[in-house]
């Protein structure tokens, strides 16, 4: 057989891992091509019990591990074995000289740090997973990549297998390919750890001095918001998916819009918790359409629907609970191009199995909080994620007439509508569902006047959800217009007094929440 010039022929490997998912299937099959196996000790013993020939790192170094293993491969006979360039002689000749043996392949994946820190584990234990001699060895594989292929991904044991088997080596391709994913690992774990030191250096209160976010292409889009512009999809970290591990169940290929509205979507339904009751929101275009709670998710995504019947068209439908048959057919016979919730029957997937265009994902819904940020050129804006978590008894009722029960419901209802509308955000809702939203506009009056068109006759004894304060009377007078009849929003205008006193005059009662949430 004739070996390709850039083949690396694979005869030693190291092999050191915390995730040990598929390891000892995958060294097995590396001792069936004739490779030697040097392992570290739990995973070294892991393939040992496994039937699997190894050598143990110590043999190798003469050294045993030591202080509590936080000192097992930090060695020349391991260091001096990953870094030889094999093109170089004078590298080959000083190995030779040393005694040392070259390593081939390195097989390497990293202390849990991030899933310990999820876990709520105490400082003292997360320290203990900063790995150090595995980013070590990682990034002098990477780094000596002509000579040597590095995995630190299990999900590359299968095709490097096959790869060896088939040809006694890894191509350089595939070398270089292992290589980028190995020094964008150690990226993102450092990454993970100096936002972790960060957070307890940082001064109470304060944000991070720096962040970092690392990312990974899943795959390419058709493109992104046009046809003209390049779009791929990403993830944070060692995540598979997006939107909190995303299941695209069935259907055509999300595009770069689709996974903007379904977030849009899935983020305002999460402010609905399941234990008050089902609720569904419609997105298009980044802004919601139609919002609705009620006994069953089949009747809040009719009422949703009935909130904008035009602007349904093609949007994102998201549940705040497991999608059932009923729900399912009511969707029938309106164009939709996205469905989003945290679980599906299968009545549910039965009846959307017959509109094969419909993209069903499943995706958990949001835990609010985090940080966000927002790229600008040649920087970003970081700031807290905008969280939702005023309530009934912080707010303050300012007008002479208090409002009623029904009222107070469908007032706290629009209010977190409008948290996640454009601002400047109007929202009118009756009965717990939206009939009427004023997105995105410049001044708040156009928004008041676009969200009671849109409700008619509607708006009559409606409740109004403003997401930043009126700074002049003109928007309430608008609203009574319309027949508004009890009014929501944060306060504070040096107005307030001329914008309170509008209400008074049309009987409308006012609730101050003393907090703001635009959305630019």
């Amino acid at each position: 057989m004739t070996v390709p010039n850039d083949l690396l022929p694979v005869r030693r490997a190291l092999v050191a891992v915390a995730d040990k998912a598929g390891v000892a299937t995958f060294a097995a099959r590396l001792v069936r091509a004739v490779v030697e196996i040097v392992s570290t000790g739990n995973t070294a013993k892991a393939l040992a019990d496994a039937g699997v020939p190894v050598t143990p790192v110590a043999e190798v170094t003469g050294f045993p591990e030591m202080l509590d293993g936080r000192v097992k491969t930090l060695h020349p006979r391991i260091h001096a074995g990953i870094l030889a360039d094999k093109r170089e002689p004078e590298h080959l000749i000083q190995l030779q000289e040393h005694g040392i043996e070259p390593f081939d392949l390195v097989v390497i994946n990293l202390y849990p740090f991030r899933e310990t820190v999820a876990s709520g584990a105490p400082d003292p234990d997360v320290v203990e997973q900063i790995d150090i001699g595995g980013p070590a060895m990682v990034r002098a594989a990477a780094k000596n990549f002509e000579s040597v292929a590095v995995i630190v991904d299990p999900r590359d044991y299968q095709a490097v297998g096959d790869e060896i088997e088939a040809d006694g080596g890894v191509s350089r391709a595939t070398r270089l390919r292992l290589a980028q994913e190995a020094f964008a690992h150690t990226a993102a774990y450092d990454g993970a750890i100096a936002d972790w030191i960060s957070e307890r250096g940082r001064e109470p209160g304060g944000l991070p001095v720096r962040v970092h976010r690392a990312h990974r292409s899943v795959g390419e889009l058709r493109y992104g918001e046009n046809p003209h512009q390049r779009g791929s999809l990403y993830v944070a970290g060692d995540a598979t998916a997006p939107l909190g591990g995303a299941e695209v169940l069935q259907g055509k290929e999300m595009s770069f819009n689709n996974w903007l509205d379904a977030e849009a979507a899935r983020s305002l339904v999460s402010l609905f918790d399941p234990a008050e009751g089902p609720a569904v929101v419609i997105v298009k275009h980044n802004n919601p359409c139609g919002v609705a709670m009620a006994a069953s998710l089949a009747d809040a995504y009719g009422r949703a629907y009935q909130g904008d019947t035009v602007s349904a068209f093609g949007g994102i439908v998201a549940f705040n609970g497991e999608v059932d048959g009923a729900a399912a057919e009511a969707m029938q016979g309106i164009f939709t191009e996205v469905v989003v919730a945290p679980a599906y029957s299968q009545g549910a997937r039965d009846a959307f199995a017959t509109r094969e265009n419909l993209r069903v994902v499943r995706a958990p819904l949001v835990r609010q909080g985090g940080l966000e940020v927002r790229q600008i050129d040649g920087g970003a804006l970081v700031q807290d994620a905008d969280t939702v978590v005023e309530t009934r008894d912080e707010m303050k009722v300012v007008s002479t007439r208090q409002p009623s029960e029904e009222e107070w419901r469908d007032l706290l209802f629009a209010w977190k509508v409008a948290a996640k509308v454009k601002s400047n955000a109007i929202v009118l809702a009756r009965d717990l569902a939206t009939v009427g939203i004023g997105a995105g506009q410049m001044n708040r009056v156009i928004s008041v006047d676009i969200a009671a068109r849109q409700a008619g006759e509607r708006a009559q004894g409606s409740a109004l959800a403003s997401d930043a304060f009126f700074p002049f009377r003109d928007g309430v007078d608008r609203a009574a217009e319309a027949g508004v009849r009890a009014v929501i929003q944060p306060g504070g205008s040096v107005r307030d007094e001329e914008v309170l006193g509008a209400a008074e005059e049309h009987g409308m009662a006012m609730v101050y929440t003393g907090r703001r949430h635009f959305r630019h």
